[in-house]
């Protein structure tokens, strides 16, 4: 029996990188999966995928900025399946780029509407299913960039934030419910939201993104998917208002310390005042 086996979980954004990724392992884990994305082509093609190795999953073609929209992907799950249990407040961009100086008023809204009201939505749409199924988990992305920012991406950094203190906030709430909210905070992942703008593509981008962490290799999007449904299980039944780094260890700190200028780590030894040099 999988770890998700009676479940209904819906999944924003479903139709490519870490929600087809998660979709097609809460499926294979037993939850009967309703796929939300605007590209229809993509969503209809990972419900195929996942029937035919023998999972549960529908399509709804959904805008996440849209709370119409949102309440009714929360309604076809219920509809359904007769229940909601878990929420994966996923969709995303990465918006507005560039200097604060020139970065548009429109840019700006665009990039919160994706990026932190559809969590809010999602997160509100969500309670009143749960309560009545006798508890859920509300799972959203955020990023190591709301923990620490990220240059010349202003809207993207400050959204990823309020996702990481929304999901505190929503947590303290909604616990009395047996509701437990939570975020993940990936680093770089190679998908398409990030490989599809550099020149190669995934073959190129993967060696470089090895060389920026701990563990020498690029974030894929089954490693979000993994902490994801062990948000979504009952193994993480004592865990809430998280916000739960998952990067390769790219946010401990350089793999090794340099000296500046040079490719050769720091000689070993014990490095004194600078006036005993």
């Amino acid at each position: 029996m999988g770890k998700l086996e009676g479940k209904v979980a819906v999944i924003t954004g479903a139709a490519s990188g870490l929600g087809r990724a998660t979709a097609i392992r809460f499926a294979k884990e037993g939850a009967s999966v309703v796929a939300a994305d605007l590209n229809s082509q993509g969503g209809e093609l990972l419900v195929s995928e996942i029937a035919a190795a023998g999972g549960k999953a529908v399509y709804q073609r959904t805008d996440a900025t849209s709370e119409k929209d949102i309440k009714a992907m929360v309604e076809r799950a219920v509809k359904e399946y007769g229940r909601l249990d878990i929420t994966y407040n996923n969709a995303g961009v990465i918006g507005a780029t560039g200097s604060i100086e020139t970065t548009t008023e429109e840019e700006w809204d665009k990039t919160y509407a994706i990026l932190i009201k559809a969590v809010f939505f999602g997160i509100k749409h969500s309670v009143a299913a749960m309560r009545a199924a006798g508890g859920g988990s509300i799972i959203s992305t955020a990023s190591i960039a709301g923990l620490s920012g990220s240059f010349r991406l202003h809207a993207y950094s400050s959204a990823k934030a309020a996702v990481i203190n929304l999901t505190r906030t929503a947590a303290l709430e909604l616990g009395k419910d047996r509701i437990r909210v939570n975020c993940i905070c990936p680093g770089i992942i190679s998908t398409p939201l990030v490989h599809g703008g550099v020149p190669g593509g995934k073959e190129v981008l993967d060696p470089i993104l090895a060389k920026a962490q701990a563990l020498k290799r690029a974030g894929q999007a089954e490693d979000i998917a993994n902490m994801a449904m062990f948000l979504a299980s009952d193994e993480s039944s004592w865990v809430t208002g998280a916000a739960m780094v998952v990067d390769g260890g790219f946010t401990a700190g350089q793999p090794f310390s340099l000296m500046p200028g040079t490719e050769q780590p720091m000689a070993a030894g014990f490095s004194g005042p600078s006036f005993q040099r």
